[in-house]
């Protein structure tokens, strides 16, 4: 009688247990994604090349693009990952804006995806020979790139971290002065993004720099809080 007892306990707390496992395989998964995400900071000097008037009539190696474009499809990959994965645990929040950061998120990729494929496009044409008659052609390449990435790498970035930092600080999975950081790190990231785009600072400088810090530094602390610590036990326990 005590054995069987014994066992049915047993058998309630491991299914007690159980929701709280799942969740922090998520918040796992979640944050190594968001770790991922910044692999491609070396693009900024990998793609220095590609942006030299003559780099299609030029002598080198098209390694450092090829790698940089590489680097940036594992990076939409990962964005999308991230808010697929945090997607079943946000949408007991707000299923609106849960989906809204999966489309965002899946926008932003689609905006990287097409960046990488103006470059390489630019690397084929080098590649063929195709020489100074397809200066004009490169230059609107690498142009069309730098456009996208400011819409892509700017602006909705700050959409994507203004919709996951009003979740997490709604449901308290994480500490709530983390959240309030991609929240107001979204308004600076934005209003470079439109100073960008008006040309007052340039893509690559320190007001640009400084406009994505508060973003960038949510984003890494997100991810390896996730990784160490995961969702908060108190708001778990209060969700079983």
């Amino acid at each position: 009688m005590n054995k069987n007892i014994n066992t049915a306990i047993v058998k309630d707390m491991s299914a007690e247990n159980a929701p709280i496992c799942t969740l922090r395989k998520t918040s796992l998964v979640a944050g190594l994604l968001y770790l991922l995400t910044f692999v491609s900071i070396p693009t900024l000097s990998l793609y220095g090349s590609i942006h030299e008037p003559d780099y299609i009539i030029g002598a080198g190696t098209d390694t450092a693009v090829t790698i940089g474009g590489l680097l940036e499809i594992i990076v939409a990959l990962a964005g999308i990952g991230t808010a697929i994965t945090l997607y079943p645990v946000l949408k007991k929040q707000n299923e609106s804006l849960a989906l809204g950061l999966v489309a965002s998120r899946i926008l932003e990729a689609g905006t990287m995806f097409a960046g990488v494929a103006f470059l390489l496009s630019v690397v084929s044409l080098r590649q063929s020979g195709a020489g100074a008659d397809a200066l004009v052609t490169s230059h609107a390449l690498v142009a069309l790139y730098d456009r996208i990435f400011l819409l892509g790498q700017s602006f909705i970035p700050a959409l994507n971290d203004l919709l996951l930092g009003i979740l997490l600080y709604q449901s308290r999975l994480v500490p709530r002065a983390l959240s309030l950081v991609g929240i107001i790190g979204a308004i600076p990231l934005l209003a470079g993004f439109i100073l960008m785009l008006f040309g007052v600072i340039e893509k690559i400088s320190l007001f640009a720099g400084l406009s994505a810090l508060l973003v960038a530094a949510f984003e890494f602390s997100l991810g390896i809080y996730l990784v160490v610590k995961g969702f908060k036990s108190s708001t778990l326990i209060a969700r079983l």
